[in-house]
Order: C-alpha cells, then sequence, then structure tokens
C-alpha cells in the first residue's frame, strides 16, 4: 500500500509540472499561514496562528507575539515577537501545554519577554506550513525554522556582536534548564491547561552547532549559579560571538516520554540535514499531503483559500505517539501518565469536528484516520472513556458523545483496524450510561434523565439541555448503524427507539426545538433568539435542524416539505436578532453571524454549518446551490481576517473543502454525500488505494451556480447525493452549471440524501 501511495503521490507532483503556465505552482505555494490571525478576544476571523508543522506532527511552533500563557499566541496586529514558540494548542479557548521559546537576541541581560521582545513588520516576514522566517529589528537578526514531526531546525543571521545569543524559556509553572555539554542545552516544562496526569512533562533539548562560550540560568528574573537551574520558571541564555551574516543553526526536540526520548527524535528525524534539507522535505511533505486534491479551473484567490483551508484541515489532530529504538509506536498517556505502546492521537474537539473534518481525513487520508481510530481505542482502555475534546486528555468543553459519530463513520467506511472494532463499540455503549468523575463533557451528563424520559429536562440544573439531547439521539443513531454491521440486533432496537428522542423536544406551537421541563412541559418564556441556556453557542433557530440523521422526521413534524423550507427560509430572512441574556455578555460568535449580513444564519460556529444543505432534503436543491457559493465567497478568503468565526482545528476548513469540491457530508454514519455546487471546474481527489475521484464542471464560473444535470461514470443521476462506495472505487462526476436554477432536478422522493424515517432509502 505504500510502495502505491508512493507512486500516486509523484504521479501527481509530476502533472502537477504539466499545468498550464498560470497553475504552474505546487500546492503548498498557495497556502498562507497567516488566515484567520487577525482576530482577539471580542472578535474571531479564525483564532488560528502561523503553525510551522508537518501534517498531524506532535509538535507545532509559531512566532509568539502574545505574553507567556495568553491563548492568542500571535496575532496580526501585534508588532513585537517574544519568542519562536514550539506549541501544542488546538485553540486560543483550550490554551496550550508543553510549550518552551527561543529567541535570538543581541545583548546580554534581556532576558524576560518584555526584555527580549523585539519589533518586526509583516512586510520582513515569510510564513508557510514547511518554514516561516522573520527580521527581528531589535536585534538586528533574521530568524528562521523548518520542522518535522517532533523535531525542528533553527537558523539565525546575527549582525557582528559579542554579545550575540539565545535565551531558551522553558515557562513558569514548574520547569528545568541544564547544560548537557558544550553545544548542548535539556530541560522540560510542566506548564499545561489541564487535561494531564500529575507526571506530566514535556522533556525537550536544543543543540547548537556553534561551541557556546558563556551562559547563564535563571529562575524567573533570579540568575542562578552552576550548569542548570529547576524552579518555577527556567530560562537561560546563551551566548557567542559573531560576525555580520554569521549563522548559527539550532537543533531542537522533544518527548513526552523522557529526555532520552527527546534525544532520540532529535537525531532520528534531524539526522545530518542542514537547514534547507530540513525545509525541503518539510516542504515535499506538505505537496504530497495537499496534492492528494487537484483543483483547477479557478482563480488564484480561489487556490490560495482552498490550500490555506486543506492545510487547516490536515494539522489535527496531531499525533501524541513517537517512536521508540525499536522503531515501534510508544506514547505517554494523558490519561494515567503510563509510558505504553501504540497510537495516540489529541488536540480535537469532536463537538466541532465530527462533521466534516473527520469524514474528510475518512475519505482522503484513511491511513491516518486508521492510525486516530487504534489511539481512541487506547484512550478507552487508559481511561474508561472516549474524548470528546482531548487537549491531550479529558477535557472539560462543549456537549454531546459525538465520538460515537467519529468513531461509527470510520468503522462504517472499513478504516478502523479490526482489532480495535470490538474495543470501540463498548466504548460508545458504555458512553451511554456513564459521565466523567470529573469532566461532565466526557461521557453522557444528564443520561439517567435521557435514558428513561427520552430528554434532558431544561430544569434539573444541567445547561445546554436542548443541544445535549439531540446530539445524543444523533449519536445513539451512530452506535446502531455499527450495531446493524455487527449483527447485534437488541441494540439495534433499543438504539434506534432512542435515536427519535429529538421528537421529544420539538415545540409545535414554534416549530422548532425547546427546552422541556421534567414534568413534560416546556419551557417558558421561551425566545427562538436566545443564545446559550438550552443550546451551546446558537439559539433555536441554530440547534433545530441538528437531526443529521432524519431530516425527513424533522419535515414530517414541521408539517411536511413546505412548511419545513419556509422554517430554512427563515433562517436567512429573519434579522441577526440576538438574546445574550444567558451569557451577560455578547459572546463574539454572535457579532460574527452579526456581520455576515445572511440574517440569524451563523456559519462561524458549527451547529449551523450543515442548514444549507438541508434545502436537497424537500426537493429544493438549488437554493443549497445558491447559499454554498454565498458562503464560500462571502465568508472565505486567504486573508489574515479569512475566516467568518473560530476556525475550530479543520471543521470550518474542512466545510470549505468539501463544499469547493461540491458535496458535504451532513450525515457522517450513512454513505451518502449530499450534493452542493461545486467552486472549479476541475478538481481531483487522488485516493490511498490508486484510485482517483474526478470531478468536472466545464461550464462553472461565478454566474454559473446551478446544476442542471449531473452524470457519474457518464450515467445521468437526478440524486442529490453521492454514494461513498462509488467514489472509493474511483468515480467521474460530472456537473452541467448554468445561471438559472433548475427547479425540477432533484426533487423526486427518492432523489433526496437518507433520512431514517424513510425506509424506501435506507444508508
Amino acid at each position: 500500500m505504500k510502495n502505491l501511495v508512493v507512486i500516486v503521490l509523484a504521479a501527481l507532483l509530476s502533472g502537477c509540472c504539466r499545468q498550464s503556465a498560470e497553475e504552474l505552482r505546487l500546492p503548498g505555494d498557495y497556502v498562507t499561514t497567516l488566515a484567520g490571525t487577525h482576530s482577539d478576544y471580542s472578535f474571531s476571523t479564525g483564532n488560528t496562528y502561523p503553525a510551522v508543522a508537518v501534517p498531524w506532527g506532535m509538535n507545532f511552533w509559531t512566532p509568539q507575539t502574545g505574553k507567556m500563557g495568553d491563548g492568542w499566541i500571535y496575532t496580526y496586529g501585534a508588532h513585537t515577537i517574544r519568542g519562536l514558540k514550539q506549541t501544542h494548542q488546538p485553540s486560543p479557548w483550550i490554551n496550550d501545554y508543553g510549550q518552551f521559546s527561543l529567541m535570538p537576541v543581541c545583548g546580554k541581560g534581556k532576558i524576560d519577554e518584555e526584555a527580549r521582545q523585539s519589533w518586526f513588520s509583516h512586510q520582513s516576514e515569510t510564513a508557510k506550513p514547511y518554514y516561516y522566517s522573520v527580521y527581528l529589528a531589535d536585534h538586528d537578526v533574521v530568524a528562521e525554522m523548518a520542522p518535522t514531526e517532533r523535531a525542528a531546525i533553527m537558523r539565525f543571521t546575527f549582525p557582528e556582536s559579542d554579545e550575540s545569543g539565545i535565551v531558551i524559556d522553558a515557562f513558569d509553572r514548574g520547569s528545568q534548564l541544564k547544560m548537557l555539554d558544550e553545544r548542548t542545552i535539556a530541560g522540560y516544562t510542566t506548564r499545561n491547561s489541564g487535561g494531564v496526569p500529575e507526571n506530566f512533562r514535556n522533556y525537550f533539548v536544543v543543540r547548537f552547532d556553534k561551541q557556546i562560550e558563556s551562559y547563564r540560568f535563571y529562575d524567573g528574573k533570579r540568575p542562578s549559579d552552576g550548569d542548570g537551574v529547576t524552579g518555577e520558571h527556567a530560562l537561560a541564555g546563551i551566548y557567542f560571538t559573531t560576525h555580520r551574516g554569521e549563522r548559527v543553526t539550532v537543533r531542537t526536540a522533544s518527548s513526552f516520554i523522557s529526555e532520552e526520548q527527546a534525544i532520540r527524535n532529535l537525531e532520528t528525524e534531524l539526522g545530518g540535514d542542514d537547514f534547507d534539507a530540513v525545509k525541503g522535505k518539510a516542504q515535499c511533505r506538505w505537496n504530497e499531503v495537499l496534492g492528494r486534491i487537484e483543483v483547477s479551473g479557478g482563480t488564484e484567490e480561489q487556490y490560495r483559500t482552498f490550500y490555506s483551508c486543506l492545510y487547516r484541515s490536515t494539522l489535527f489532530p496531531r499525533k501524541f505517539y513517537e517512536i521508540n529504538a525499536e522503531g515501534k509506536p510508544v506514547h505517554y498517556s494523558p490519561y494515567n501518565g503510563e509510558i505504553l505502546p501504540g497510537y495516540m492521537y489529541t488536540d480535537t474537539g469532536f463537538w466541532d469536528t465530527f462533521r466534516s473534518l473527520f469524514p474528510l481525513l475518512n475519505l482522503v487520508y484513511p491511513s491516518v484516520g486508521a492510525e486516530i481510530q487504534a489511539g481512541l481505542a487506547n484512550a478507552y482502555r487508559e481511561s474508561g472513556f472516549l474524548p470528546e475534546w482531548a487537549s491531550p486528555g479529558h477535557r472539560g468543553c462543549m456537549v454531546g458523545n459525538n465520538s460515537a459519530s467519529v468513531v461509527a463513520d470510520a468503522i462504517l467506511k472499513g478504516i478502523t483496524p479490526e482489532e480495535d472494532i470490538a474495543t470501540l463499540y463498548e466504548a460508545m455503549l458504555a458512553g451511554r450510561s456513564k459521565v466523567h468523575s470529573t469532566v461532565s463533557s466526557t461521557g453522557r451528563w444528564g443520561h439517567e434523565y435521557y435514558n428513561t424520559l427520552g430528554y434532558v429536562p431544561y430544569d434539573v440544573d444541567i445547561p445546554e439541555n436542548v443541544a445535549r439531547t439531540l446530539e445524543y439521539a444523533y449519536d445513539d443513531w451512530c452506535i446502531a448503524q455499527v450495531a446493524k454491521l455487527l449483527g447485534r440486533t437488541e441494540d439495534v432496537r433499543i438504539l434506534e427507539k432512542a435515536s427519535r428522542n429529538y421528537g421529544n423536544l420539538f415545540d409545535p406551537e414554534t416549530k422548532l426545538m425547546r427546552g422541556r421541563n421534567a414534568d413534560g412541559t416546556f419551557q417558558s418564556p421561551f425566545s427562538p433568539y436566545k443564545w446559550g441556556d438550552a443550546y451551546t453557542e446558537g439559539n433555536a433557530w441554530h440547534y433545530t435542524w441538528s437531526v443529521f440523521h432524519d431530516i425527513g422526521g424533522l419535515s414530517d413534524l414541521m408539517g411536511g416539505k413546505a412548511e419545513f423550507g419556509k422554517m430554512l427560509d427563515s433562517v436567512f430572512v429573519v434579522p441577526p436578532i440576538y438574546d445574550d441574556s444567558y451569557y451577560g455578555v455578547r459572546i463574539h460568535e454572535i457579532t460574527e453571524m452579526q456581520v455576515a449580513n445572511m440574517g440569524n444564519y451563523a456559519h462561524g460556529n458549527q451547529p449551523a454549518q450543515h442548514i444549507i444543505y438541508l434545502y436537497n432534503y424537500i426537493g429544493q436543491p438549488w437554493k443549497t446551490q445558491f447559499w454554498t457559493r454565498e458562503v464560500m465567497d462571502r465568508l472565505y478568503s486567504a486573508k489574515p481576517d479569512g475566516y467568518c468565526g473560530d476556525e475550530d482545528n479543520g471543521q470550518t476548513s474542512a466545510w470549505y473543502v468539501f463544499s469547493a469540491l461540491g458535496f458535504y457530508p451532513v450525515c457522517p454514519g450513512t454513505d451518502e454525500y449530499v450534493v452542493g455546487s461545486p467552486l472549479f471546474r476541475k478538481a481531483v481527489i487522488h485516493l490511498e488505494n490508486g484510485e482517483n475521484i474526478v470531478i468536472e464542471a466545464p461550464g462553472n464560473s461565478p454566474e454559473n451556480r446551478y446544476v442542471n444535470k449531473m452524470t457519474v461514470d457518464g450515467e445521468v443521476s437526478e440524486k442529490t447525493f453521492l454514494k461513498y462506495d462509488d467514489l472509493r472505487n474511483g468515480a467521474k462526476v460530472r456537473f452541467d452549471m448554468q445561471k438559472e436554477p433548475d427547479k425540477e432536478r432533484g426533487t423526486k422522493t427518492g432523489d433526496v440524501p437518507y433520512s431514517m424515517s424513510d425506509r424506501t432509502h435506507s444508508s
């Protein structure tokens, strides 16, 4: 399989060289890592940072403009850099763990982050996935870095000075630095934001190609005599004499296992490679991964946006395993603190990413998906739970039991290693009837009510109860699909019944999902514009549609397709009214909905992102085609303010990737993708099995956003969905596009995507 993948990718890269003159660039050249960095606490245009990494790498690196401990590591509007930081941060809200930084300086005594910071300009900054460079004006130093999975190489070009140096900052809350030899510093940091056992450490090693002439260790601002320091906040100033233009190369690596393993990671991954060789290998790796999807027949800006989104879609979840002396994967368990064999991935929240990020990995990068599933099985073995938000272990964030969706979709698509299926099925079932003792978002908070009443009540002091109920019902449907595969008939009966629990919260009066008290009465007073409370980072207009597995059943509750369509239209028609009384402040997600000028549609947050595709279920696919283009054209770009809300670990990016290709996984766990409006005139997905998915829309243009005809392998299809097996086995999908909507195509009963209530259309 590996050889086949190499052949496919080699052909792809050579094929890129045969493109037309305006399309000669490789995929990685289109990526801007600064997209989404023009954000702050009050308003998110991505809340990203420029991650210098390899796909799914254990360690990322980034320039640090924020103060130590600030979740906003790098903001585009900042003017100074405090260090080049190793980071594992998945989002500013979750914050970081296992971080340390290096900062080149000119002048002894510039140790703490305020003293050593330097002004910089974006005009003298190069930010790519595989390479970062910046001129640090206050030190007259050019700093560069390039990554591997667990190591990095840096190159600093110094001025003429006998006080050139590098400050190593191991951060506060417990850290160590020490001399290993005349060129090498080792250390560890314990700093974290939660989700770790007591024995958590990130060990690291820093090796210079120039002999250290002098050094000084510090605990905070207090100098420490000797060859090392262990304390609250370990720092070191490393100094040498340089002539103007002299380059000093630094190699660094880390490990969550041991100092010995950190040195192994450094020697194994960097070896004897110089800076340009490491950079070249990282660049090649990005072109291989991004090049799995080739797009053509678009604009320069569309290419930049597409590949920048695909870059974000292939960062998380990140590897949390390492390779031991025997060449085997091992990991420090963030769940029990032991060193154990096997895979582990972390830094993702399934509430966000189950929707399209994991379906993208399952389709395009299944070998990575298989490792992730093996890691999830290990997480269950080590903690008794599947994670819902992991960074690196269980974290208290968001709601739902959406690990069921992530696990089920992989099993059903044949991606999960055979030896892990039984464990993962057991894990999904176990999660239905328990909740983590200290992390209430892991497992199912309110399961006692849900499993007896069929919903989590509004009046039992469990917040976001409507959101929990709706997501538990979908999660039960996901588990039911695996139960069918495994022949667990009784489980199927119980789970399918539970998957209909969404109906218990439907209010016929408002035709919206509404909180319900334990005695069966609906919450009162009720405002469909109230954010939070019964919902998660949204309101009734957003969460009512979270019935991914049974849109047909939801339509029936609303009074049929016509009424469903009116309610769906209303999302985009009603003004961006909001009620923030639950939070007491206007959260940033509300502002992002307001400024989008799409009524109450809130694409900047995940609960609403599938709504556009629901028109396909009621025979109005042209509305899906209109709105997908609107969102892609208006709410995404490759600029620093290029997102319409939090990017969230690849989910918001994966929405764009799928939508630009022309289809979207509304209901992971089915074998269907719902059709939208392809953005490019041609796209080719190079699958790991050697097959290709070719998507053609030769008449595509900004004006021609409507589908007139779709053929699959030359056969006309009136359906508004594509089947996984057809795509996986290689397929040629052709769209004939036109200016005016075709209101006849895709309107018949058999043309619509799967709904559980539609027994004539099984997944």
